[in-house]
């Protein structure tokens, strides 16, 4: 027991420590070790009260004995808990100096697990000693020992000097730490302003704020999701990090099938929309109880570890949510003060968001506009008239007429006809016609690319969303917002495609690649395909819901050779286009050399056509263009330098017998009209043709000899 002589020396040294240590874990070790040698005891702990006494802490507590070494699960270090319903609230009902048997006192705290934990530890008696700093009460000095201790009035009284003094050490201990902890804020948030200020990409942003903030508060991972469409209540990998160990943070690939992998192992984060609506920190116990309800959790817990888990909300609006997650391996990781810095900071991280938001936004408005500029320059450079059409054929004129009923609407249209017939023109006549007509025309050829690629074309991709997949890439459809698509070729899409463009057709919504967020679209629908869908419908090649979606307002093109009136006009387009870009001069075509080209039958249409007056400009030499002389196709050997002779029959130019048999008026007319041809060297138009010989207009003329099966007779000059 300790005598009176000994209490002066104590105190002094105990105040010399007070004044000149200032490592709380030192202060409180010697102060525990000078202890022990007066007063018996084998547990020490001190709980510290809020200035309004409703909540405590542990700020210490340290075995010096006892069956098991370790902390006595009363609370986790540095965690603020409830006075009211704890055995604490009678002590501060009645601040004095008491002996306290547990056996009486958990009497009334049956459920204090504490308590029966101690008793299990062989712990039954406690000293509790008020501590008072100018007239407050900030807390309790608890000595508890296996025995009861047998103190003495001046034992008691030297107990509450020395609680004087311990009062004293906590609040310069808290106040010191209080001063640390807001220097170490103060640092970690200019880095947090110079990274806001110096770094515009999403993840070296939020990787230097994670930096920062980790060396204040401990943690292994870092996280933030964003719900961006309030009711999916889907919270969406923003930017993730990790470290293993003492290591640097690594950011964490946010890859939408490991995503979904790990969404149907763990659970979604879905499921953690509840928790996710407000800050708390998660530590022992309690995460264990989370995990236990939360598959999302236990499966963090018993794959990675995890024991500690801070949650900070970010913001909570009617069309978005952002929540930032901090997990540790370390039970006791996080404490109120770590709550308190990252609320602090809060400020500062919803600012990088909005920034980083707003600069991703204009990124994206600027790429979009660049690519519509390119489109615009592309139309503004294509030579043809006011709508692109050319010729003046009754079928021509039927689809100008229906391009001037449907291009005020917003409806989809389906553009059918063979290759080459110009279904991209009648696209681009349709969108000039349009109100849409500022906005782009944006084109996708839905053949052209390779099948895993056309999703990412047609709707973009996040970064990371597959291999190759380095930045986020804008869609066609976001692109044509506000304006229209041209889908060619739609009848090559694959089958799970034609299920996401049929959505867009009826939700005009969509989302990227690796990305679960929902976009809208305000783009007109325009296809176009040399198919017949009917046909793939029903051999299950083309989904029929989608078939009946785009062919809402059908326009059907004739193939050249059904149209031969618009042959004159398209010759003359070219030759004049094509003569010019290709720097040669203009040259006329023979009339004869006309005829033939109206007369063939045009397999690759108006595209071939174009290919074979190219040709014959950049070989002609003389006053005329030549079509002869080289052989690259079959259209151009239909095409004779010279005049074209036709097959005549031996009977239509010798002397009729009278025993010969009467003729039909189909082999009568056939017969004429080869003599004819026969006559003027199988010339059919102009002053020297079989058209003036017969009386009959060129075009009628043609008809017949093509209803009459009349062949030319190919020659090569």
């Amino acid at each position: 027991m300790p005598q009176s002589n000994q209490d002066e020396p104590l105190l002094l040294y105990l105040n010399e420590a007070i004044a000149t240590i200032r490592e709380k874990e030192v202060l409180f070790q010697m102060i525990t070790n000078k202890l022990r040698l007066i007063f018996p005891f084998d547990l020490i702990g001190i709980n510290v009260f809020d200035k309004e006494l409703l909540n405590k802490r542990l700020f210490l507590r340290k075995y010096v004995g006892g069956s098991t070494p370790g902390p006595p699960p009363d609370a986790t270090a540095g965690n603020f808990s409830p006075i009211a319903g704890s055995p604490v609230e009678q002590l501060v009902a009645d601040p004095r100096l008491r002996h306290i048997s547990l056996e009486e006192y958990a009497a009334h705290y049956p459920d204090f697990e504490p308590f029966n934990k101690l008793r299990r530890e062989g712990i039954y008696y406690m000293t509790t000693v008020p501590l008072w700093l100018s007239g407050r009460l900030t807390g309790f000095l608890i000595l508890s020992a296996a025995r009861r201790p047998a103190l003495t009035p001046a034992d008691e009284r030297l107990l509450e000097k020395i609680g004087s003094l311990v009062a004293v050490a906590v609040g310069n201990t808290l106040a010191f730490e209080e001063i640390a902890r807001r220097e170490q804020e103060r640092s970690m948030q200019l880095a947090v302003t110079h990274a806001l200020l110096s770094i515009k990409q999403r993840e070296p942003l939020f990787q230097a704020i994670a930096e920062a903030l980790g060396k204040v508060v401990p943690f292994e991972y870092f996280g933030i999701r964003i719900n961006r469409t309030g009711p999916t209540k889907n919270f969406e990998a923003f930017a993730e990090f990790s470290r293993v160990g003492a290591g640097p943070l690594e950011a964490l690939a946010i890859d939408r099938e490991q995503q979904a992998s790990l969404d149907q192992r763990g659970g979604s984060y879905e499921q953690l929309h509840s928790l996710l609506q407000t800050s708390g920190v998660y530590t022992g116990a309690d995460f264990h109880a989370l995990a236990v309800r939360y598959p999302r959790l236990r499966y963090v817990y018993e794959h990675y570890g995890t024991r500690a888990m801070l949650v900070a909300m970010l913001w909570q609006r009617p069309d978005s949510q952002a929540v930032l997650t901090l997990s540790a391996a370390d039970p006791e990781a996080f404490n109120v003060d770590n709550q308190a810095t990252i609320q602090a900071l809060l400020p500062q991280i919803v600012l990088a968001l909005e920034n980083l938001f707003a600069f991703e936004q204009l990124e994206e408005l600027k790429a979009k506009v660049e690519q519509e500029r390119t489109y615009l320059i592309d139309e503004i450079n294509t030579d043809r008239p006011a709508d692109g059409l050319i010729g003046n054929s009754p079928a021509l004129q039927q689809v100008r007429q229906r391009i001037a009923q449907v291009a005020g609407t917003d409806a989809t249209v389906l553009i059918t006809g063979e290759t080459g017939t110009g279904k991209e023109v009648v696209a681009r006549a349709l969108h000039q016609a349009s109100p849409r007509h500022g906005r782009a025309l944006v084109k996708i050829n839905c053949a052209a690319l390779p099948t895993q690629l056309i999703e990412s074309e047609l709707f973009g991709h996040e970064k990371g969303a597959y291999t190759g997949a380095v930045e986020r890439r804008i869609g066609k459809f976001e692109l044509a917002d506000g304006g229209t698509i041209f889908l060619d070729e739609v009848g090559e899409l694959p089958l799970d495609l034609q299920a996401k463009l049929l959505r867009v057709l009826q939700e005009k919504e969509f989302e990227r690649l690796g990305s679960n967020r929902v976009l809208q679209t305000d783009a007109r629908v325009l296809a176009a395909t040399n198919r017949v869908l009917e046909d793939e419908v029903r051999a299950g090649r083309f989904r029929a819901d989608l078939y009946y979606r785009l062919n809402v307002f059908p326009i059907h093109l004739q193939p050249l050779r059904e149209r031969p009136q618009d042959i004159g006009p398209l010759v003359q387009h070219y030759l004049a286009n094509l003569s010019k870009r290709l720097a040669r001069p203009p040259r006329p075509i023979r009339p004869a050399d006309m005829a033939a080209l109206q007369a063939y039958p045009w397999p690759g249409n108006i595209r071939e056509l174009e290919h074979v007056l190219e040709q014959a400009i950049i070989v002609s030499q003389g006053q005329w263009l030549e079509f002869g002389g080289f052989a690259s196709g079959p259209a151009l050997l239909a095409l004779p330098p010279g005049p074209a002779t036709y097959e005549a029959p031996a009977a239509a130019l010798t002397t009729n017998q009278s025993d010969a048999p009467i003729k039909t008026l189909r082999d009568q007319e056939r017969d004429h009209i080869l003599t004819a041809l026969h006559r003027t060297e199988g010339r059919v138009s102009g002053p020297n043709g079989a058209a003036l010989l017969l009386d009959i207009n060129p075009k009628t003329l043609e008809a017949r000899m093509k209803k009459l099966g009349i062949r030319r007779m190919v020659g090569i000059g």
